[in-house]
């Protein structure tokens, strides 16, 4: 067993190849605490060279609805009344404390994904002005067409 810190792409690439040699040497043996040993010096070295980031957290929302086979409807009472919910998986309502509260305990979502802040150009509360103004271009087009 001649095992290596994990400094350049060329040792990782060699560690890996070494997993694949002891995958099935029964656990005890040598050849599997080598294993255990490598998977921790891989683990670390992939940590600090290949970051995963978090899920924007809406979409942990929707995908741990899809999991569990159910839709938007399932979150009332969790998120909010049912404005509250569709208002929140469309992006014009932050995330509350309370509900992600909720969140983590009743759809057992990770705190971390759901904290994050909303990503950049999301757009975050309704703009009365462009409300108003989308009435009244229904209202001329309906007129126009009467």
């Amino acid at each position: 067993m001649d095992i290596k810190p994990i400094r350049k792409e060329a040792d990782y690439d060699q560690a890996l190849r070494r997993v694949e040699e002891l995958w099935n040497f029964p656990e005890g043996s040598p050849e599997s605490d080598e294993l255990d040993i490598l998977t921790t010096l891989i683990e670390a070295y992939e940590r600090e060279h290949y970051p995963i980031d978090l899920p924007d957290p809406i979409k942990a929302i929707k995908f741990r609805l899809e999991q569990k086979g159910k839709d938007f409807r399932a979150l009332i009472g969790v998120i909010g009344q049912r404005t509250r919910v569709y208002e929140v998986m469309r992006g014009r309502r932050r995330l509350s404390l309370n509900m992600i509260r909720n969140l983590h305990d009743k759809l057992d979502i990770p705190a971390e994904v759901l904290i994050q802040p909303a990503p950049r150009g999301r757009k975050v509360g309704v703009s009365r002005r462009g409300t108003s103004l989308r009435r009244k271009g229904l209202r001329k087009s309906a007129t126009q067409t009467a």
